[in-house]
């Protein structure tokens, strides 16, 4: 059965316009944090290659989208974020993780908008975060482009070379698109693995 979540059902009956908005609200939504990135950009770029659309318009869409997406959770997080964690202290909100988020950013901030591309739920949260932490915009951007790029280039053309690789590769694409989650999945655990042993 074909819904929105399977990524060449959604392209084929949106196009562009449902690339975008998928990448838009994974990217800067809270609520968007369940939506297949990953596997949308792979799946874009096999309808691609099979001329059903165009590649570049694709990869301009999707970096443009990434980038919105990521500036407008950035500017959530600075509106909306300090009035949350200026409240009193409660089992979700402390003024301590404001404080931890930004020294997070002063050391980590740079590498953490870029790798965060690739790490479902993560994804969604870095740029609230950054936000949240008083990060420069400027920098910020800088880096959102460089990891929207190298995440919107990368997964699609890899998407693009199986595609052209692989005879009737829509017929392995679902098996293949649940790879692509499982390893972006295995990236976000094994992150919190070395965390807690960290702690």
């Amino acid at each position: 059965m074909q819904t929105l979540f399977d990524p060449i059902h959604l392209l084929t009956a949106f196009g562009y316009i449902g690339l975008a908005a998928v990448l838009f609200a994974e990217s800067g939504l809270l609520i968007g944090f369940f939506l297949p990135g990953d596997s949308l950009l792979f799946a874009a770029g096999v309808v691609a290659a099979a001329g059903h659309l165009n590649l570049i318009a694709v990869l301009i869409v999707a970096l443009l989208a990434a980038v919105v997406g990521d500036s407008v959770g950035y500017y959530f997080g600075k509106a909306a974020g300090p009035k949350f964690f200026h409240r009193k202290n409660s089992r979700l909100f402390s003024q301590d993780n404001v404080t931890q988020a930004h020294r997070f950013f002063e050391k980590y901030g740079a590498q953490s908008v870029i790798l965060a591309r690739f790490v479902p739920v993560v994804r969604t949260l870095t740029p609230i975060v950054a936000g949240v932490s008083s990060m420069s915009y400027k920098t910020f951007l800088a880096y959102n482009v460089i990891g929207a790029l190298i995440w919107t280039v990368g997964v699609t053309l890899l998407g693009v070379q199986l595609g052209k690789v692989i005879p009737n590769i829509d017929t392995y694409l679902l098996p293949i698109v649940g790879l692509v989650i499982i390893v972006s999945l295995a990236g976000g655990m094994f992150h919190l693995l070395r965390q807690r042993k960290q702690n």
